[in-house]
């Protein structure tokens, strides 16, 4: 199903939308077996301080091999990515900054994150979430953030890029027919991006979720976004489908 355009409405009805993603996200890592044994999610946990959307925990080593894991098929080579970058942190601030992060049924090792326009309404929203992303790479957890929300002024660049300008700053361009953006972080001591921009009408890309730093499975998003989409109330779906 293709993204629709999520600036036709206000912040209550996507947060409706954006709290059965959630749900069906979850739902679909756990009930149809794709993370691998041992890993598990849950929506909306506290991991440290930060609130993510979807924690993905290991409850006991070792972890998953390349290839088939009982059923479940997990990826070792690097995801294709439209946009690949790559950088180190600083090895003080790395070890400065670095928390031992547990659940009380394993450790975080994986967040997804569905932006909310709330992220964006101003400059500390923002800048609260991009120091919540950046720590939580920081800690060596990895990350996916999904933006269906196009640039405002306050990440003119989008999501991805004032994340990562915390990182490594490097020039980055969104194609201004695709403003919305998917982005996988893989949080090694090597702190790795793949940058997937889309546009309203596009089909989710699926994209990796590491639960190692080379070690991945893909994200449903496109299956679990239909799912919510057409338990939706019409309401919501007619007031995002009409056109302004």
């Amino acid at each position: 199903m293709p993204v629709h355009d999520w600036t036709r409405v206000e912040s209550g009805p996507f947060h409706h939308f954006h709290q059965g993603w959630i749900i069906a996200l979850s739902n679909a890592l756990n009930a149809e077996k794709l993370l691998p044994p041992g890993y598990s999610a849950f929506a909306e946990q506290v991991a440290g301080g930060p609130i993510p959307d979807i924690l993905t925990l290991q409850r006991k080593p070792p972890a998953p091999r390349p290839g088939d894991v009982s059923g479940v098929a997990v990826a070792m080579a690097p995801p294709p990515g439209r946009h690949v970058v790559r950088a180190e942190m600083n090895a003080y601030v790395r070890r400065a900054n670095h928390v031992a992060i547990r659940h009380g049924m394993g450790r975080v090792v994986a967040i997804i994150e569905i932006v909310s326009p709330g992220n964006k309404d101003s400059r500390n929203a923002i800048r609260a979430f991009v120091e919540k992303a950046v720590e939580f790479l920081r800690q060596g957890i990895h990350l996916l953030i999904i933006d269906l929300f196009p640039p405002t002024k306050r990440d003119p660049s989008g999501i991805h890029k004032a994340i990562w300008d915390e990182i490594h700053e490097e020039p980055f361009d969104l194609p201004g027919d695709k403003p919305l953006i998917l982005a996988a972080y893989s949080a090694g001591v090597e702190k790795v991006a793949y940058v997937e921009p889309l546009g309203v009408g596009d089909v989710l890309t699926a994209m990796p979720i590491f639960l190692e730093p080379e070690l991945y499975i893909p994200a449903p998003l496109e299956a679990t976004y239909m799912t919510t989409w057409n338990a939706a109330p019409e309401p919501l779906r007619e007031a995002v489908e009409t056109p302004p």
